[in-house]
């Protein structure tokens, strides 16, 4: 099995987003979690070009799917307060 091309880190540089790991972490707690019936590139939180990039790197099983899959995981799971 070949190790993934990209990161959490490259999938938020190419979203336009800080890709630091503070920054992605605090992306998760501010966003999550999404609601189980809403598919992730409908969440109100992306600009209309990002949730493009994720419905079609989903829908074409582009290379970036599996980052985005786990994105999806991610942002789905309840968080701690804090």
């Amino acid at each position: 099995m070949e190790p993934p091309i990209h990161n959490l880190a490259s999938l938020f540089k190419q979203l336009g987003l800080d890709c630091t790991n503070e920054a992605i972490k605090g992306f998760i707690n501010r966003n999550g979690p999404v609601p189980s019936n809403l598919v992730l590139h409908e969440a109100e939180f992306w600009s209309a070009s990002q949730a493009f990039f994720l419905k079609e790197a989903i829908e074409e099983d582009a290379d970036w799917a599996e980052i985005v899959d786990e994105l999806n995981v991610l942002l789905r799971k309840p968080h701690a307060s804090e």
